[in-house]
């Protein structure tokens, strides 16, 4: 067997070792917000490879600003769960899935950003099933997808509604029983064969069948009955952020803030 000399092996260690240094986490855990009763400000650093991908014309002396939107909230078993995205004022940059374990004190992303796209609905049969649905924003809206979880928003997985690539956004869906859930996807106006398309999962929303289409929108039937949210996101002017509200009687009241503004893209 033959032996690397004692300078050549520390070299390579030493090689090995910075490389590693460099390299991200296999499974990087995501910063954890503190609630100091201020809006918070979600971390993001937008990268060359943003400004490319979005086509931003973006320089030191007009950058691109970016803002944060928040178009859902929901609750499960004390976990609170708070879906939007990161954009400029021309395009969607990714989806954010915000997530509380103690009702707002502090705050971690539940799910990896998704470039170029959306999360906007929230639903939570019990304290372990739900999902979230969203879809690609650029150019069109389409690809429409929902994610799952079954422990209750530890873990979640995408599943896709369509086989393959098309437009479509998803207009509303709901799970009135574990396992049978309905969705309409809007195919925008003029689309041929009808815009609207209602499809039913038999699995808790793993897979989807095409019922039927339509140019005049669907009512689910029988139109779920449900309590309204205890939960709502609502846009604030005068702090420029958006509040996750929790409805207490008659009145609603913040339980946490998000700053809108996220920074920007420039060179």
């Amino acid at each position: 067997m033959r032996f690397l000399p004692e300078t050549v092996l520390l070299t390579v260690l030493a090689a090995a070792a910075a490389w590693a240094q460099e390299q991200p986490p296999a499974n990087p855990i995501p910063p954890v917000m503190e609630n100091s009763g201020k809006p918070m400000l979600l971390p993001f650093r937008c990268t060359e490879d943003d400004v490319q991908w979005a086509g931003l014309s973006c320089s030191a002396d007009e950058p691109c600003p970016v803002y944060l939107e928040l178009a859902a909230v929901e609750s499960a078993d004390g976990r609170v769960f708070a879906a939007g995205n990161i954009h400029s004022s021309a395009v969607t940059l990714y989806s954010v899935l915000l997530a509380s374990e103690d009702t707002g004190h502090t705050w971690r992303e539940a799910y990896e950003r998704i470039r170029g796209a959306s999360l906007d609905h929230l639903q939570f049969f019990d304290a372990e099933l739900g999902w979230v649905s969203g879809q690609a924003l650029s150019p069109l809206p389409q690809d429409p997808f929902l994610l799952l979880t079954s422990d209750g928003g530890k873990k979640w997985r995408p599943r896709v509604i369509f086989s393959e690539s098309r437009v479509g956004s998803i207009q509303q869906f709901h799970f009135g029983a574990k396992d049978n859930g309905s969705l309409i996807i809007d195919r925008g106006p003029g689309s041929e064969g009808g815009r609207y398309e209602l499809y039913e999962s038999p699995d808790a929303g793993e897979t989807w069948t095409i019922r039927e289409t339509s140019d005049r929108p669907f009512q689910f039937k029988p139109s779920p009955v449900a309590p309204p949210s205890a939960w709502r996101a609502r846009a604030d002017g005068p702090t420029q952020s958006f509040h996750v509200e929790r409805r207490q009687g008659e009145r609603w009241v913040s339980v946490a803030a998000f700053a809108v503004k996220l920074g920007a893209c420039q060179p």
